[in-house]
């Protein structure tokens, strides 16, 4: 595999052409290119941005309408609940780490699970084990959450009380 990033343009009648096979190509062949790991951009053909983010969306969305989604009703409202909140930077490190370890998680087991059916150790056994060796990540992941927190509300009073000093300097200005 190539470390080349593949481009894909955006036209503006919204079709994808992939100029590494020259042809059009579907958000499901998008979506084949992420389950590859293949890299790649998709830019605007007019202004030439990169809109890889808004086509990811795309897929995500089309993947959702289908009859097995990931994300539920109120983890969306959550979700959209935290934009131009001050903790929404801490909010988007804490789900990247949180999948990050998640796959790393995810392939130990796989691992694991190779090495069990050849020993004797017990599923449940193997499990508990698992779950006790992830107790310190998610401990530190949480310890991290907690701290942008408090900075977050920090910065939140000092905004908050820089607002009201300067809306009752202007209250008072008109005393005179």
């Amino acid at each position: 595999m190539s470390d080349a990033i593949r481009i894909i343009k955006k036209y503006p009648n919204r079709r994808l052409y992939d100029t590494e096979v020259s042809r059009y190509i579907t958000l499901e062949e998008v979506r084949q290119l992420v389950m590859e790991n293949v890299k790649f951009r998709v830019l605007d053909k007019n202004t030439h941005d990169d809109i890889t983010r808004s086509i990811l969306l795309q897929v995500i969305a089309e993947q959702e309408e289908g009859g097995n989604p990931i994300f539920t009703t109120e983890l969306l409202i959550r979700v959209i609940r935290f934009y131009g909140d001050p903790m929404q930077a801490s909010i988007t490190r804490y789900l990247e780490l949180s999948m990050q370890l998640f796959v790393q998680k995810q392939h130990q087991f796989a691992e694991q699970l190779k090495q069990m059916l050849g020993q004797a150790q017990s599923p449940v056994q193997l499990l508990k084990d698992l779950a006790e060796q992830n107790v310190p990540i998610w401990r530190s992941v949480r310890r991290e959450f907690l701290k942008n927190l408090s900075r977050a509300k920090s910065t939140l009073r000092t905004r908050r009380r820089g607002a009201s000093e300067s809306s009752s300097g202007a209250a008072g200005a008109g005393d005179n």
